[in-house]
């Protein structure tokens, strides 16, 4: 498996092959077969753009709520964490150890839509004992990218 390639397309995913071909002095041919072999076998699940939002006119709430659950016969939370990850309002699902069982990442326009999401949808699962929310107030740093001055972190990520 080709790691080179993987750290530079999650750096910077706009890169081409031929630009991919001089940096790890491959051919292109094996570079476009590399990235269909591993898009194949779902180790590159997609590409992304970072997007600063505040500098933006649109308006828009994250919030990161905890949530703990009691886990189900044969399916332990993946049956739980399927059915919250399908709503459109949410962006990332993780299974935590500690004090909640799942981090779930949404996004809202309003904090009141927020509430409501928690309230109507989530909160009345079968299986979610208690939740905590909590609002985000300003993004430093996302995915390796410090948001102020858009700089490359000290590690050389910048996605």
């Amino acid at each position: 498996m080709n790691f080179e390639l993987l750290k530079l397309l999650e750096s910077d995913a706009r890169l081409t092959p031929e630009q991919l071909s001089i940096m790890l002095d491959i051919s292109v041919e094996k570079v476009r077969a590399d990235i269909a072999e591993l898009e194949a076998a779902g180790i590159i699940l997609g590409y992304k753009t970072l997007i600063d939002w505040e500098k933006t006119e649109r308006e828009s709430v994250s919030a990161m709520i905890d949530v703990k659950l009691i886990p189900q016969r044969d399916s332990g939370f993946d049956r739980v964490a399927e059915k919250i990850y399908n709503y459109p309002e949410v962006k990332a699902v993780y299974l935590m150890s500690g004090g909640y069982d799942l981090s779930v990442l949404i996004e809202g326009k309003t904090m009141k839509e927020v509430a409501y999401f928690v309230a109507q949808k989530l909160a009345t699962i079968d299986s979610v004992m208690s939740t905590a929310t909590h609002f985000v107030l300003h993004k430093y740093k996302d995915t390796g990218v410090v948001y102020e001055t858009g700089e490359v972190d000290e590690r050389g990520n910048c996605n």
